[in-house]
């Protein structure tokens, strides 16, 4: 994964980088039960090429549900992975299941 995306052990942490970030954030949740693994490894890889390819005007965020369950509740997250895009610490949209780089694109590019 990029070194572009944060990796927040707790949700002070979490709360922090949206604080400094400046830019809008893509939080990416993710789980590590058995059937959450695999597609959690797939949006990996995709949200790595996501922080590179629009490093300076978005801050990719892995959040892991249980270690920052304050954030998971928040943003209303009820299964991973999901992600959401947040402007200024709010949500502007919410997506989940496994996607494809192209379709986080486009999910990206009609919201930044």
């Amino acid at each position: 994964m990029a070194q572009r995306v944060h990796r927040p052990r707790e949700d002070a942490e979490f709360d922090f980088i949206l604080g400094m970030s400046g830019v809008p954030v893509l939080a990416y949740f993710t789980g590590t039960w058995p059937k959450a693994i695999e597609p959690c490894r797939a949006m990996d890889l995709v949200v790595g090429r996501v922080a590179d390819a629009y490093a300076g005007r978005l801050t990719a965020v892995r959040t892991d549900i249980t270690r920052c369950p304050a954030a998971t509740e928040r943003y209303g997250i009820t299964r991973a992975p999901s992600y959401v895009l947040l402007k200024e610490g709010e949500a502007v949209l919410h997506g989940s299941e496994p996607s494809t780089l192209a379709d986080v694109r486009r999910f990206l590019d009609s919201h930044l």
